[in-house]
């Protein structure tokens, strides 16, 4: 993903409204012509100069008046173009209309179905833009799936066609592109749930516009530049209590491992003391592998008075014991993390509901999509429908920050602004991930990093420290929470 890391994300309705703005506007050049230009040029780029034809579909609205602009520039160019279309072109309009034209006047042709047996050098998919809403069916899913069994590099212009632009659904099916060229702004359907798997490589021509939306908040992108000064340089005089202290409440019978993991990414992120506070009886007294940490029952640390930030999850369980202690956490004057069973006791707890929504100090909430639908009383698929609006649907009820899990990891907080991670891979669908994540914003929060920064920054890193897992031969197969945990000190410690 080639862009800079505070490259707006923006949903189809701000899309349209700055749209509608460049057209009221004194412009050199329509909206279509720009776009077209941007895109012709990167397709000149990916076909290079082998001589072999590019196959370009055309839909029936905007985006397929965009691939009417590319085809005509590259047949200027020299390039063999073929143009397939099965729209009427009576129910052409505007610009599309004007670039239907202009494709015509250049010599250009329409055929209605692929040629067979031709060794393309590029396939440019203008079927459908950021307006599908509806499931493809009929012959444009027809195509869609000749598409994508095709042997040739595939350019998306805007979205790839059957990709929901706002939420990152596939309708029906959807073009599986090597590169995506996307117009003014990102969009979240191309970040989040299926759109990685489908877009390839992005680009981005913001074609000259400058992005002002007054209706809401609009997202950004979480990238590399989060971590410049996350933590400052570390003084000559300083001690153990310069960095704060750090409790993990977890770890019932047969999950400690869960509430370990936390505590030390926890104390691999910084943080200048970390209390394991164990709910299982048996628990072992010491981390052998992690001497460091100090590990209590869990009412012990309960009690500490110095804690600079609290997480309560990893492994608790759902006993009438995890339900207390939680209870007792939400009183927590320091800025509190709530993950995993933390986030199922308060789901179906009322009295847990509210004491989470009156808290004044930093709250973060840590959900998988499961566990958002539980506290949203919705089901799983609801919550991935739509992961932008869940995530802040979240937020605003619960008063707290939060990151919605997954591929594309949503951020949200209370006040509508949002943000999707940009790191992150396969290798991490695996146990004791979000243990790991919740020990690293634990930790910022412990060393005084404010809230929103501790979790944008915790979730990136955690990404970007499995990516350097994965370039390093350690996953994505086989990928450990713990291979994580110990990368993500060496990244935070990079000064670059």
């Amino acid at each position: 993903m080639n862009m800079p890391h505070t490259a707006p994300i923006l949903l189809t309705a701000d899309l349209r409204r700055i749209e509608q703005a460049a057209l009221k506007g004194n412009n050199p050049a329509p909206l279509m012509e720009r776009a077209g230009l941007a895109a012709a040029e990167l397709a000149r780029t990916l076909a290079g100069d082998s001589g072999r034809p590019v196959l370009i579909l055309a839909g029936p609205g905007n985006n397929g008046g965009d691939a009417l602009v590319v085809a005509r520039l590259l047949k200027q160019w020299w390039f063999k173009v073929c143009v397939v279309s099965i729209a009427d072109s009576r129910h052409y309009s505007g610009d599309a209309a004007a670039a239907l034209q202009a494709w015509r006047n250049a010599g250009g042709e329409l055929a209605t179905e692929i040629p067979l047996a031709q060794d393309w050098a590029l396939i440019i998919d203008g079927l459908f833009g950021i307006g599908l809403k509806r499931d493809l069916d009929g012959d444009y899913a027809s195509l869609v799936e000749q598409i994508n069994a095709l042997d040739a590099p595939v350019l998306a212009l805007d979205i790839p066609s059957g990709l929901d632009a706002d939420t990152g659904r596939v309708l029906g099916c959807a073009v599986l592109a090597d590169h995506s060229m996307t117009f003014i702004a990102l969009k979240p359907g191309l970040l989040t749930l299926d759109g990685a798997d489908h877009c390839g490589d992005l680009h981005v021509a913001d074609l000259g516009l400058t992005i002002e939306v007054d209706a809401a908040p609009y997202g950004v992108l979480i990238g590399d530049a989060v971590l410049k000064h996350l933590l400052p340089p570390r003084p000559q005089n300083s001690h153990k209590g310069t960095y704060g202290s750090a409790g993990i409440i977890g770890g019932a019978h047969g999950m400690v491992g869960a509430a370990l993991l936390a505590a030390r990414a926890a104390l691999k992120c910084g943080a200048g003391r970390v209390y394991s506070g164990m709910i299982a009886n048996d628990a072992p007294l010491v981390d052998l592998l992690q001497p460091e940490l100090m590990v209590l029952p869990a009412d012990g640390v309960l009690r500490l008075d110095h804690l600079t930030a609290l997480a309560i999850g990893p492994g608790l369980g759902n006993s009438p014991d995890a339900a207390e202690y939680l209870d007792w956490g939400l009183d927590a004057a320091a800025p509190l993390v709530l993950d995993a069973d933390a986030l199922n006791l308060i789901a179906c707890t009322e009295t847990l509901k509210d004491k989470l929504k009156q808290r004044v100090t930093a709250t973060i909430l840590t959900p998988h999509p499961a566990e958002a639908a539980r506290l949203l009383g919705a089901t799983t698929a609801e919550i991935q429908n739509d992961r932008v609006a869940s995530a802040l649907k979240l937020a605003q009820e619960f008063n707290a920050g939060v990151v919605l899990k997954g591929a594309g990891s949503i951020c949200a907080w209370p006040d509508g602004h949002w943000a999707i991670n940009s790191s992150g891979n396969p290798g991490m669908a695996a146990a004791g991930m979000g243990d790991v994540l919740t020990g690293i914003i634990t930790a910022l929060l412990a060393q005084g990093v404010h809230e929103r920064h501790a979790l944008t920054a915790g979730v990136y890193l955690h990404g970007a420290a499995a990516d350097w897992c994965v370039a390093h031969g350690h996953g994505p197969v086989g990928l450990t929470a713990g291979n994580v945990s110990d990368a993500v000190r060496g990244r935070l410690n990079r000064r670059e």
